[in-house]
């Protein structure tokens, strides 16, 4: 589960956690949404981002945000691509986590991953997707923190 395109270092980093062991990834990208905006201003300015925090209200949410997170996603899936991995890809706009139990049934996962940037607001009160994640999926999740977007990447708006 991805909230942004993947950097090169988050594919290096994902495709190589099990070493030479073949893996493959079913990735699965939330567009943003309006009621996080506070959440992701907080988590801002708590980073020392305070000039990314004043333009949240400028980046795209809702229905504006679903081009961003398609290209964002087709961006990261084939990255995975790339590095040699099996992988497919799904905007989910509703209900992630019963999206991401059903992946976790259909594929019989091993485990699944959380890539995000820190959210100190949700984390605290155990609200991130990770947290609410290991309650709903059966099987071990792994919290990773993203690396930052090159320019050069398309961005999932955040």
């Amino acid at each position: 589960m991805i909230e942004k395109p993947l950097t090169p270092a988050d594919v290096e980093f994902v495709t190589t956690l099990h070493g030479d062991d073949p893996v493959s990834f079913v990735v699965l990208m939330q567009p943003r949404g309006s009621k996080d905006r506070l959440l992701r201003a907080i988590d801002d300015i708590a980073l020392g981002e305070l000039e990314q925090a004043a333009q949240e209200g400028d980046e795209p949410e809702g229905k504006e945000a679903l081009a961003p997170a398609e290209q964002a996603l087709t961006h990261s899936v084939a990255a995975l691509e790339a590095a040699g991995s099996r992988a497919r890809g799904h905007v989910v706009q509703r209900r992630p986590l019963e999206v991401l139990r059903g992946v976790v049934e259909e594929t019989r996962a091993d485990e699944v991953i959380v890539l995000t940037a820190p959210h100190f607001v949700e984390e605290f009160f155990h609200r991130d997707w990770a947290s609410r994640a290991r309650h709903k999926v059966g099987v071990p999740v792994l919290k990773l923190f993203a690396h930052a977007v090159d320019e050069d990447q398309p961005s999932a708006g955040g």
